[in-house]
């Protein structure tokens, strides 16, 4: 069985966290929701989202996947906390995949992780970092080697059946798209 971290911050995109949460749990994908702190996550639009645990108990843990959800000012509050930082240099560096929708790319980037990449995210939520070495296009989705992107809360649905088909194959995507009735 696969396994996904899904780090949560204040203010993030809750269409984003619950379709990917959701989706990735009906493919029986072991899903792990991490807040920042230890209190309830108030989203963007102010659902409150109750993690599964504190990002500060998961330094050694390891997953197949991380999967950042957008949102502001949740993606700044993932681009800056140490903890998630580090945990996506040490996924990458061991060749994991790591997702993210949205404004969060812009955790990605901190991380050091777009250099020749090619990414979407959200129109102009990293129009002010300076990243000359990555191709950002308008797409809905884009795959660079383990690094997983896409545009935001428009996307959510179509990004989430990518993770899957990514770590469990396409017949469990089918599988899982063809319950959502879409």
């Amino acid at each position: 069985m696969s396994s996904v971290l899904v780090p949560l911050a204040h203010g993030c995109e809750e269409l984003e966290a619950i379709t990917i949460t959701d989706l990735l749990v009906r493919a029986n994908i072991q899903v792990t929701t991490a807040g920042l702190d230890n209190e309830p996550v108030k989203a963007a639009r102010g659902t409150q989202i109750v993690p599964t645990t504190n990002i500060e108990t998961l330094h050694d843990k390891k997953f197949d996947m991380i999967v950042l959800p957008g949102g502001l000012p949740g993606a700044n509050f993932l681009r800056d906390n140490k903890t998630v930082q580090k945990l996506l240099q040490n996924h990458a560096s061991e060749g994991q995949y790591v997702a993210a929708i949205c404004a969060a790319p812009k955790a990605l980037a901190a991380a050091g992780l777009l250099k020749n990449k090619t990414i979407t995210c959200y129109p102009g939520a990293l129009g002010e970092l300076d990243l000359p070495d990555t191709d950002i296009k308008n797409t809905a989705i884009e795959i660079d080697g383990k690094i997983i992107t896409s545009r935001g809360p428009g996307t959510a649905m179509d990004f989430a059946l990518t993770l899957i088909e990514l770590l469990e194959g396409k017949a469990t995507r089918d599988e899982v798209e063809n319950g959502l009735v879409r």
